[in-house]
């Protein structure tokens, strides 16, 4: 499997280099065993599906922000493309029909209507009609 590090830490290991860097490694160790963790529970509620289809709800991490630029979820996307499950994503700023070579919907509910499952940063009101389909870590955005 290829190593996943967050934009900020890949910068500060590369600050480091050559010098003992425990914390900084238990950091990326971290980020890539949470990565890890959410592509299983994904996994995990769609066993028997088959020809599932996965839709990732905004590439932004962060709440009214328009930079995906190595974001999280892009790894995330990459581990459940390797399991064989199809991924398509909703992103408003994404101009064109595919980003990093996963289709990008333009229509919203088609969107909904195609995923099996919703994996969401962020639980906004857009999404509150399709709960039952939706997985978040967001600890916010649960009412």
């Amino acid at each position: 499997m290829r190593e996943i590090f967050s934009k900020g830490t890949k910068q500060l290991r590369a600050n480091y280099k050559g010098v003992p860097q425990d914390l900084i490694s238990a950091i990326v160790e971290s980020n890539k065993t949470r990565k890890e963790f959410i592509a299983s529970e994904v996994m995990k509620r769609l066993e028997g599906k088959k020809d599932a289809v996965v839709g990732v709800y905004r590439l932004t991490m962060k709440a009214n922000s328009d930079n995906f630029r190595s974001s999280s979820i892009q790894d995330v996307m990459e581990l459940l493309k390797e399991q064989g499950i199809e991924v398509i994503i909703y992103e408003p700023t994404v101009k064109g029909a595919d980003f990093s070579g996963y289709p990008v919907m333009a229509d919203f509910k088609e969107f909904v209507r195609r995923s099996d499952l919703i994996l969401a940063n962020r639980i906004t009101e857009e999404l509150k009609f399709a709960q039952s389909k939706i997985y978040s870590r967001d600890l916010f955005g649960q009412d």
